[in-house]
């Protein structure tokens, strides 16, 4: 069956679910508020509930599962390891074996690079490498570039602290890990990082711990819907009044879910219908989203175990990064965002590029937080921009990257 017949069969079975009628039976309700909490404890959101047949759900997801490549592009796998022992999965993707087309920065301490520079991708709370599915497909041949999955996400290990000794996960950690990463995948030539955002967090605090990495290697920084700080006041898209109470009760919630992960997760996948509403409405923004891509993300989101979503949560209200942007002051960079993004808002971006004047600022028109999957043409683009202006992209390679 060709792509296009196997995306039509898939829209026709998400129509013919959505038209079906559902009753819940008590367990299944009880089900169902598990889930409900675990979805919200992922994005601190309130649940729009679907009335969605089960059975026609289910057969829609997996049609819409194999309309698309989404997520199966690989590169030279490698493992980096963490300053506690965790596993750390990596990909390379190198330039084709075209002299020509190895970029090289336009300066770096004015003398001319050994190495070609080294683009390296972090990606966000829930996600995985494959986040970066439309730029990867773009730039592969064109620019060295290295994909990770952070701590407990994916195919890296589950984090050892965490784990193992109990310590609380920290957006310092990830920032190590990274430089772990890069140690691993890019032990010399110049950087260009580029984060989404929790990604775009850990390249903070990769700044903030590494100002000397950020000085002496790195040409560019690409920060994509992400936040400095002050996010315990993102209300999600809810009235106050309902935050504030959110947040109170939420930190007992998280410990509760992560101490009952089994039990949560047969909620969890009782209520799949429900996710699939939370994932599509705080991930995206347009209407007329694909919706092999909306099942991509919610795929994504879905595989990573409700005790991790529970375990990363209280980071995000601790993480404080705007002092440590002054490291990127002196070089290029994109502060690109949905204008509609309800997870960490336009204006948080907006907040980073006052700190960074001479950064370019992007607010992409009909998109939320997942603005590299749901206009990827627009994100793809700036980045090949950006990667050009950096040096990280000859000049001719890049518009044909950007072209797709």
């Amino acid at each position: 069956m060709s792509e296009s017949s196997t995306g039509a069969a898939a829209v026709e079975a998400v129509t013919e679910a959505a038209s079906a009628a559902g009753n819940w039976r008590r367990a299944g309700v009880a089900g169902a508020a598990i889930g409900v909490i675990a979805a919200g404890a992922a994005a601190g959101v309130a649940i729009e509930r679907l009335t969605v047949g089960r059975g026609m759900r289910k057969k829609a997801r997996l049609a819409l599962d194999a309309s698309g490549p989404y997520g199966s592009l690989r590169g030279m796998p490698g493992t980096a390891y963490a300053e506690d022992g965790t596993e750390l999965f990596y990909e390379v993707d190198e330039v084709e074996p075209d002299s020509d087309r190895a970029p090289r920065p336009r300066g770096l301490r004015g003398r001319r690079a050994p190495a070609p520079v080294t683009v390296v991708f972090s990606h966000g709370y829930c996600l995985s490498q494959d986040s970066w599915h439309f730029q990867r497909a773009a730039l592969r041949g064109v620019v060295r570039a290295v994909y990770w999955d952070q701590r407990s996400h994916a195919r890296s290990g589950r984090g050892v602290d965490q784990l193992e000794r109990g310590v609380p996960v920290s957006i310092d950690d990830l920032g190590r890990d990274l430089k772990a990463v890069i140690e691993a995948a890019a032990p010399e030539g110049p950087l260009v990082l580029v984060g989404h955002s929790m990604g775009g967090m850990t390249t903070m605090a990769l700044a903030d711990q590494f100002p000397e990495l950020i000085r002496e290697r790195v040409v560019g920084v690409a920060l994509v819907g992400t936040s400095s700080g002050q996010l315990g006041q993102v209300n999600f898209g809810l009235p106050v009044a309902g935050m504030k109470a959110v947040r109170r009760v939420l930190p007992g919630v998280l410990r509760a879910l992560g101490s009952q992960a089994e039990l949560v997760e047969r909620g969890r996948r009782a209520t799949a219908d429900l996710f699939a509403g939370v994932i599509k409405r705080y991930s995206f923004s347009s209407k007329d989203v694909d919706p092999a891509i909306a099942r991509f993300a919610e795929r994504m989101i879905e595989s990573t175990p409700v005790d991790v979503v529970a375990e990363f949560y209280p980071a995000f209200t601790e993480h404080d990064k705007a002092e440590a942007l002054k490291h990127f002051a002196d070089l290029p960079v994109l502060v690109l965002a949905g204008e509609h993004d309800m997870v960490t808002p336009s204006g948080h971006s907006e907040a980073i590029a006052e700190r960074l004047p001479d950064a370019e600022l992007v607010l992409v028109p009909d998109a939320g937080h997942m603005v590299m999957l749901e206009h990827p043409e627009v994100v793809t683009g700036r980045l090949v921009e950006f990667l050009a202006r950096a040096g990280g992209v000859p000049v001719a390679d890049g518009a044909a990257a950007s072209r797709g």
